[in-house]
C-alpha cells in the first residue's frame, strides 16, 4: 500500500488529504501536525475549520485510510510521499519584514524529514513558497541525506475558500512541477498517478519546479488585481453615478476578460492573495525589477484604499463622528462559507471604527467571539505565525466590542449597520423589524452589495452600496480618504 504522509493539518493540508483519501481507498493518508488541539479537533465531531461538505468526506474515511495524528517523526518516516504544508507567513522582523516568506517552519519540516527517513522519499512543496524554493529545500535534504534519496516536486493548491470540497473533486488544473531529470519525471509521475484516480489527465499539468512554484503565485496576483481593478473602478462609479455591477457586467461580457472576481467589495482578504503579492513584490525587487514590483504594490494599495474609502463613509455620514455610537456588524469572515478571518477587511474597518470611539456588536455566523477579539487585538501579519509568538495589544477591546449570536440582537438600537461578508442569510433578514429597532436616522452600510437597496429605501434606511450611485444624503457629506 502507497503510504502519504500530509505535513500541516489547516485550510489545506486537511481538505486535501481528506478528498484524496476519499477518491484513493487504497492509498493510506495520514495528516500530522504538532498542534494537539487542532489534531483532536480533527478527530472529533467538531472539525477545526469549516467548509460545506468537508465533514461528510471526513466522516467517511476517518479511522479506515485517513489518520490525523501528532506522531509527525512516526508517519514521515512510513510515507513513499510527503506533503509539505506549513506556514509561510511574511516575516514581520529582519531582511525582507513585511514583504518576503518566512521559510522558518518549511526548513525544519524539510530537516526533520531528513533525519527520520530511512528509505527514498517524494517531498511535495503544498505550501505556496517563493519560487526557487525547492532549490533550498533539496540542498537540506541532500546534505543531511546519508546516502537516501529525495525529489522534490511542487504541487501548489488552488482551492477556494468556501467551495474547496467542490474544488477538490473538479480541479481546473492540478499542476505539477519536477525536475526534468529521469528521478525527477518518475516522480512526476508517480504523483500524477495519485491524482489520476479522479482528475482527467489531460487537467494535470506537468512543468518544472520554477514555472510551478512562480504559477501559483502569479495566479493569486492576477486574481486580486482584477479585484482592486474593479474596486478602483467602484470608486469611480459612486463620483459620477454609474453602477460598478452594470459596469462590471458590461465589462465580464467581453469573453477576453470574463465575469468571474469582478464584485466590487470592500476588498479582497484571505491567507493569500496580500501574503502571495507582497512574496512576488519581494522577489521582483530581489531580482532588479523594481518596475514590475511598483505595478503589483499598486494592488495592495488599491486594496488598503477600499478598506479605509469604506470606514471614512461611515463616519462621515455619520454626521462626521461614531464617537460613543453602536455600529453593527454582519459578517467578519472574510468571504462567506467559511470561519477563516486571516487578513479579513473586517479587522481593518472595525479597528478603524474603534479607533473613532464606535462601539461595535459583532456577528458572524461562523467565527468564534475568540477569534474575533484575538484578530482585532494582533499585530499585522501575526496571524499565520504560532500562538505563543503572536504580539496581542497591550490596550484592551473589550469596552467597545460587543460580540454577539444573531444579527437582529447586533443591530438593535444601534445607529448603523455595516455588511462586511456576503452570507446568504444577510439577504434575507426581516429589514423593516431591524428598522424598526435601529436609532433614527438608521443607516446601511453595504460593503458587499448583498442587500436590495431600492427596498432598504422605501423602509426609511440610508444607505450606501459599494460602487453605487449616492442618494441625496451621502452626496452632501462626501467621505475623504
Amino acid at each position: 500500500m502507497v503510504k502519504i504522509c500530509c505535513i500541516g493539518a489547516g485550510y489545506v493540508g486537511g481538505p486535501t488529504m481528506a478528498v484524496m483519501a476519499l477518491k484513493c481507498p487504497e492509498i493510506e493518508v495520514a495528516v500530522v501536525d504538532i498542534s494537539e488541539p487542532r489534531i483532536n479537533a480533527w478527530n472529533s465531531d467538531r472539525l477545526p475549520i469549516y467548509e460545506p461538505g468537508l465533514e461528510d468526506v471526513v466522516k467517511q474515511c476517518r479511522g479506515k485510510n485517513l489518520f490525523f495524528s501528532t506522531d509527525v517523526e512516526k508517519h514521515v518516516f512510513e510515507s513513499d510521499i510527503v506533503f509539505v504544508s506549513v506556514n509561510t507567513p511574511t516575516k514581520t522582523q529582519g531582511l525582507g519584514a513585511g514583504k518576503a516568506a518566512d521559510l522558518t517552519y518549511w526548513e525544519s519540516a524539510a530537516r526533520m524529514i531528513a533525519d527520520v527517513s530511512k528509505s527514498s522519499k517524494i517531498v511535495v512543496e503544498k505550501s505556496t513558497v517563493p519560487v526557487r524554493t525547492a532549490e533550498a529545500i533539496e540542498k537540506i535534504l541532500t546534505h543531511n541525506s546519508k546516502g537516501i534519496e529525495f525529489q522534490i516536486l511542487s504541487n501548489p493548491e488552488f482551492l477556494a475558500e468556501g467551495t474547496a470540497v467542490k474544488d477538490l473533486y473538479n480541479p481546473d488544473r492540478v499542476l505539477i512541477g519536477g525536475r526534468d531529470t529521469a528521478a525527477g519525471q518518475k516522480a512526476i509521475k508517480a504523483l500524477r498517478d495519485v491524482y489520476a484516480h479522479w482528475v482527467p489527465v489531460e487537467q494535470i499539468i506537468c512543468t518544472n519546479l520554477w514555472s510551478a512554484e512562480l504559477s501559483k503565485l502569479a495566479a493569486n496576483a492576477f486574481l486580486a488585481q482584477r479585484i482592486s481593478s474593479v474596486n478602483a473602478m467602484s470608486a469611480l462609479c459612486e463620483a459620477t453615478g454609474a453602477d460598478v455591477t452594470q459596469v462590471a457586467h458590461a465589462v465580464g461580457t467581453d469573453t477576453r476578460i470574463g465575469p468571474k472576481f469582478l464584485n466590487a467589495s470592500v476588498g479582497f482578504g484571505g491567507s493569500c492573495f496580500q501574503k502571495d503579492i507582497l512574496n512576488l513584490i519581494y522577489i521582483c525587487e530581489c531580482n532588479g525589477l523594481p518596475e514590475a514590483a511598483n505595478y503589483w504594490k499598486q494592488v495592495i494599495k488599491v486594496n488598503d484604499y477600499q478598506k479605509i474609502r469604506f470606514a471614512n463613509r461611515v463616519v462621515s455620514s455619520m454626521f462626521n463622528t461614531v464617537s460613543g455610537k453602536k455600529i453593527a456588524i454582519l459578517g467578519f469572515a472574510f468571504k462567506k462559507d467559511t470561519g477563516d478571518t486571516r487578513e479579513t477587511p473586517a479587522i481593518d474597518v472595525c479597528n478603524r471604527l474603534v479607533a473613532d470611539k464606535a462601539k461595535l456588536s459583532i456577528y458572524d455566523p461562523q467565527v468564534l467571539e475568540e477569534q474575533i477579539r484575538r484578530d482585532l487585538s494582533m499585530a499585522r501579519f501575526d496571524w499565520d505565525h504560532p500562538v505563543p509568538l503572536q504580539q496581542i495589544k497591550a490596550e484592551g477591546i473589550s469596552e467597545q466590542v460587543n460580540v454577539v449570536s444573531d444579527a437582529y440582537e447586533a443591530t438593535k438600537d444601534a445607529h448603523g449597520l455595516c455588511v462586511l461578508t456576503e452570507w446568504d442569510e444577510f439577504k434575507s433578514l426581516d429589514f423593516k423589524k431591524i428598522f424598526d429597532n435601529m436609532q433614527k436616522p438608521a443607516f446601511v452600510f453595504d460593503g458587499r452589495n448583498v442587500v436590495d437597496a431600492v427596498k432598504l429605501r422605501e423602509i426609511g434606511f440610508i444607505v450606501y452600496s459599494i460602487g453605487k450611485p449616492l442618494d441625496s444624503w451621502l452626496k452632501d457629506m462626501p467621505a475623504v480618504a
